[in-house]
């Protein structure tokens, strides 16, 4: 079980560095490179780069109130 965990480790780790690196050649790097240069097909436009971090804290955040109201609505059973 070990194996399996620090392979998932890996896996979530090198997907992680993976976006963080995207986004932040996406956001940081490319607005200095020509607009006409190849390596912007490779991107999406630049609101995306607002828009998408924007709606994943929105949906995070709705998540996690409902996971919360349900934890608090089941033990408040719990204790009735």
């Amino acid at each position: 079980m070990e194996l399996a965990d620090r392979a998932v480790g890996l896996l979530l780790s090198v997907i992680s560095l993976s976006i963080f690196t995207y986004y932040t050649l996406w956001v940081i790097i490319l607005p200095f490179v020509d607009s006409d240069h190849f390596v912007h097909k490779y991107f999406l436009s630049q609101e995306y780069a607002i828009l998408i971090p924007v709606y994943a804290g929105v949906a995070l955040i709705c998540f996690l109130s409902v996971f919360i109201g349900y934890v608090m609505l089941k033990s408040k059973k719990k204790k009735a």
